[in-house]
């Protein structure tokens, strides 16, 4: 439905901390399932460990909030940046390895104003590998900063 290119037109991130790939279904203000591929070629495998590589699982919560912002931006929302107010209920239940390819399910739980509430979860082959619950507030860039 969108390819990354797409994507790019409404989330600020780009290289390397864009984590999505594609967004296969959309309901805007309700849901959206996106795709991140992980290779081995991403910079935080170098670290993230050496001779055993595994995805952070807080990028994998990045991931889910990035298609949970896109969904944000086609549902009309004013602004231009998501930003992060709270995760939780966070669990992480398999490892995240090169080759894998996420299905990042994100639903609306709540939304007010610029305020939303989402539900996330991960999953590689059809297994759940991660979950989360997180609330973000979206604004333009220079809103909210003191002069």
């Amino acid at each position: 439905m969108m390819d990354v290119k797409e994507i790019q037109n409404f989330l600020p991130h780009r290289y390397p901390f864009l984590l999505v790939d594609r967004i296969l279904e959309m309901e805007p203000e309700k849901k959206a399932v996106g795709i991140k591929n992980v290779t081995i070629n991403e910079p935080f495998f170098e670290g993230h460990f050496p001779g055993n590589p595994i995805m952070p699982g807080v990028l994998i919560v990045e991931a889910m909030a990035q298609v949970a912002g896109i969904m944000a931006f086609r549902s009309g929302v004013q602004g231009d940046t998501v930003y992060f107010m709270s995760i939780e209920r966070a669990k992480f239940r398999k490892p995240v390895v090169p080759g894998d390819q996420l299905r990042l399910e994100i639903t609306r739980l709540q939304q007010r104003g610029n305020v939303w509430k989402f539900s996330g979860g991960a999953t590689v082959d059809g297994k759940l590998v991660a979950e989360a619950e997180f609330t973000a507030m979206v604004l333009k860039r220079d809103q909210g900063k003191e002069s």
